[in-house]
């Protein structure tokens, strides 16, 4: 029964079918095009499962989903070259333009940041309905009811139980009239609400001067800026003034991207329908401003334009700006470029024509006016300060702990003075701490216009803050620090600050007014090449480089001055001062242009030389010793050595034989690694023992490698004691001098079974020794074993019963070495350096073993 009323109700709805008695396949095809909602309605109403009728539950079509912008993923690699080289071209333009950039185009250059269609956004009331759009329809009252009714190719919806309803091309507003006025005569007691769903795609023309040309599908709610920034918006030779707006071949409207740009205004930006056309034309006439604007760049003029027009949409001047001498640059009738200038302070300045290719620039005021004083340096507050007449140091620097840096040095500033007659500069030199000390007085210089007050760095307070944390004081110190990592005192120094100033004055020499520079060198806190001082008074020039440090001699200074002969020909003077009457203001000499001051240092000045002494010493320690004194000397203020002392064993160590052992042993790992990269190149071409050499040499680089140098020189030191015919040992700085306690072994190293010391006993042989290391290995060299006696002497054994007889006895503390043999394999030049490297690896390991 409840089919035979689907069936009916199919029938009223699709009369296609009406007189069949079972729906027909037309019938069931035409409901499951019905909205999800509607067919949920009708099933209910007349009981019949929605499956057994569809086969499958079916939801509501809607449109496909279209991405309004291609995925960057998806560009190819042609696009991506044209990209690249449309950027070259753009950066090439920017070149020849002097720097300056087109204003607005990277406005739509950026990617987009979703490719989803616009649905989120509020829908107005006079947006033109079309297929693809969904109507949600919500009834409440008698019935329940939410529908989705997709508008179809014919411009309908298929509205419940009331057929067709006709709603292309009406607007939004219009429909949902319409809408509710059936639902209030189809439904009593019924109420609807009516909402836009998903809405279409369409697809608009993007052509003419776009970066991307072509077609594109985007959102029915897109605006030309929409479809300007699809298409990855313009180039550079395309308007942004008269971007137009075309539709069946006429001519719409055209947006102004300057309006948007620079006023905010968006009325011009149209919304789009299928099959627009936005066309974009090529750039029209271009003017450049520069300088003093908030927004240099090259604008696009639309009509007469002034200058004022041109300023404005440069976002104006800027409050450095000098506008009373605008410089315009422009193209005459006979293609030369002029300049012209223009006031913009005067009516006539502003109203003044732009024309294609000027270039603008305003100037900037720093370069024009005075009426300041500037602070340059280790200042709290540096910059440019309001000059009033009158005006002293003491006005700007009022304390020299809240004015000044922590790291400012306190006692000398300098001012650099500008003359307005012909903009030559001169330089004064400030006692600072007088000045501000004692306001108005003779050191509280007055300053004038256009005056630079240069303060300069201590270095001395900057060393403090080298120092690790725990050596640091709190307080001061932490805040220098603080003002020296904000500040950048490297750029306070006197080289630094004066080296514009020194250019300066070397520019503005010329004949009968010569440079006026001088130079110092020697025990000064600050060395360099300074401004002439006011005074040209030897002690003025020291206080400018920093005052003596106390090394200097107040005997003699020297200064080597420049002057020509009466034939015109330079030569050099040298001019002997007294330092002390100078520096006491009693000298005579006056300074001259280029005058080179050489400070001499005391000689031998706080020079100390020092020997350490160690081991079995009364007094051991670290000795200060005098310009030729020698060992025995100071062993004497030492006490002289204990009782258990081995002098025979001493090790007496000097740094420069230190230097030179070092030396050597670098020089022998380079060569044994040289040779060991032979060996391995070689392979097995000497009867298969190349692996063996291998590791023999590998091991010998390796000892070569953790030897440490000694720096030994041998000595009797029992003959320095009491020998008086013994040869005298001048100390150096550095010495050392080690005495161990009396040995009681001896020891054995090399190639033996088992290296290791052993308690002396008396009348024990070389071989015995040896034989109690457990005798030579298969690579030792039996006919050249040696001894390195205590004392650091060496010397050759006789012949052992191995090899002919060996039995010369010991003493405590000797060494015996059994070399490597180097003839047992071949006869290459590595193993003579391997020998020699060994002599040294042994011969310093048996003075560090005897200690």
């Amino acid at each position: 029964m409840n089919l035979k009323k689907l069936l009916l109700a199919l029938a009223i709805l699709f009369p296609l079918a009406a007189g069949a008695q079972a729906p027909s396949q037309a019938q069931i095809e035409q409901f499951k095009r019905l909205p999800q909602a509607q067919q949920e309605a009708l099933a209910r109403q007349y009981g019949v499962d929605l499956g057994s009728l569809t086969g499958a539950q079916r939801t509501t079509q809607r449109p496909e989903q279209v991405n309004v912008v291609e995925p960057v993923t998806t560009i190819t690699d042609e696009e991506r070259d044209r990209a690249r080289e449309q950027r070259e071209q753009e950066d090439k333009q920017t070149t020849k333009n002097g720097g300056l950039k087109p204003y607005g185009y990277d406005l739509f250059a950026g990617s987009p940041t979703t490719f989803a269609p616009v649905t989120e956004i509020p829908v107005p009331s006079d947006y033109t309905l079309g297929p693809g759009d969904v109507l949600r329809i919500q009834m409440w009252g008698n019935q329940n009811q939410n529908l989705e009714l997709p508008i179809s190719r014919d411009g309908t919806i298929s509205f419940p139980d009331s057929g067709p309803v006709t709603v292309a091309g009406l607007s939004f507003d219009e429909a949902r009239q319409q809408i509710r006025k059936r639902v209030s005569e189809q439904y009593i007691g019924v109420e609807a609400s009516i909402t836009l769903g998903e809405l279409r795609s369409m697809r608009v023309f993007v052509l003419g001067e776009a970066r991307n040309p072509g077609s594109y599908t985007v959102s029915s709610l897109s605006t030309i800026t929409n479809a300007l920034y699809v298409s990855g918006g313009v180039k550079q030779n395309g308007s942004l003034r008269n971007v137009q707006h075309k539709r069946n071949g006429k001519l719409v409207g055209s947006l102004d991207l300057y309006d948007l740009l620079l006023k905010g205004d968006s009325s011009a930006d149209n919304r789009l329908q299928p099959g627009d056309v936005i066309f974009i034309p090529p750039v029209g006439k271009r003017a450049g401003i520069e300088g003093e604007v908030y927004r240099p760049a090259l604008y696009e003029l639309k009509g007469d334009n002034t200058l004022a027009d041109l300023v404005r949409m440069a976002g104006g001047l800027t409050p450095q700006a000098y506008p009373q001498r605008i410089n315009i640059e422009r193209t005459n009738q006979d293609f030369l470029r002029i300049i012209a200038e223009a006031d913009y302070t005067a009516q006539q300045g502003q109203n003044a024509r732009v024309q294609a290719g000027d270039r603008v620039r305003i100037p900037s005021i720093s370069d024009i006016t005075g009426q300041y004083v500037e602070v340059k340096g280790a200042a709290t507050r540096a910059g440019k300060f309001a000059w009033m007449p009158g005006m002293r140091v003491s006005s700007i620097i009022r304390n020299l702990d809240a004015d000044l840096l922590p790291v400012a040095d306190k006692q000398y500033a300098a001012v650099v003075r500008t003359n307005p007659k012909d903009d030559t500069i001169s330089v004064l030199n400030l006692r600072l701490r007088d000045a501000v000390r004692s306001p108005g007085g003779e050191h509280d210089l007055v300053l004038e216009e256009r005056d630079r007050l240069f303060l300069f760095l201590d270095a001395g307070k900057v060393d403090l803050q080298q120092k690790p944390e725990n050596e640091r004081e709190n307080g001061a110190l932490a805040t220098a620090e603080k003002g020296a990592s904000e500040q950048g005192p490297e750029n306070f120094t006197r080289e630094r600050l004066f080296a514009p100033v020194l250019q300066r004055l070397k520019a503005q020499a010329r004949p009968g007014s010569p440079e006026q520079t001088i130079r110092i060198s020697g025990p000064v806190r600050y060395p360099g090449e300074y401004p002439m001082p006011a005074t040209r008074s030897l002690a003025d020039a020291i206080f400018v480089a920093g005052g003596l440090k106390d090394s200097a001699s107040l005997y003699h200074a020297e200064v080597a001055r420049y002057s020509t002969d009466e034939q015109g020909i330079g030569q050099t003077n040298i001019l002997n001062i007294d330092l002390a009457d100078a520096m006491a203001g009693n000298s005579q000499v006056t300074l001259q242009s280029r005058d080179r001051i050489l400070i001499k240092s005391i000689p031998e000045f706080a020079t100390t030389r020092t020997i350490t002494l160690a081991g079995e010493v009364r007094y051991p320690g670290e000795y200060t010793f005098r310009d030729g004194e020698t060992l025995k000397d100071v062993l004497q203020r030492a006490g002289g050595v204990t009782s258990n002392a081995f002098p025979r064993g001493a090790v007496f160590t000097r740094e420069k034989l230190r230097q030179l052992e070092a030396q050597r042993l670098r020089e022998a790992e380079e060569r044994l690694q040289g040779d060991l990269l032979g060996v391995q190149l070689q392979g097995d071409s000497f009867g298969g023992q190349n692996a063996e050499r291998v590791q023999q040499v590998q091991g010998l680089l390796e000892e070569v490698q953790n030897s440490r140098p000694v720096g030994r020189m041998v000595i009797d030191l029992a003959a320095v004691l009491e020998n008086e015919n013994y040869q005298a040992i001048r100390l150096q700085d550095g010495d050392r001098l080690t005495i161990p306690t009396i040995p009681q072994s001896v020891s054995v190293f090399g190639e033996v079974q088992f290296p290791t010391s052993h308690l002396h006993q008396a009348g024990l042989t070389v071989d015995d020794y040896l034989e109690r290391s457990g005798g030579p290995t298969r690579q030792a060299d039996e006919s050249r074993v040696y001894v390195v006696k205590a004392d650091g002497s060496v010397t050759l054994p006789q012949r052992s019963r191995w090899f002919g007889g060996r039995s010369q006895q010991l003493e405590p503390g000797d060494t015996i070495i059994m070399p490597i043999d180097v003839d047992r394999l071949n006869q290459l030049e590595l193993w003579t350096n391997v020998s020699q490297i060994v002599y040294q690896i042994a011969l310093g390991a048996a003075a560090v073993g005897n200690l």
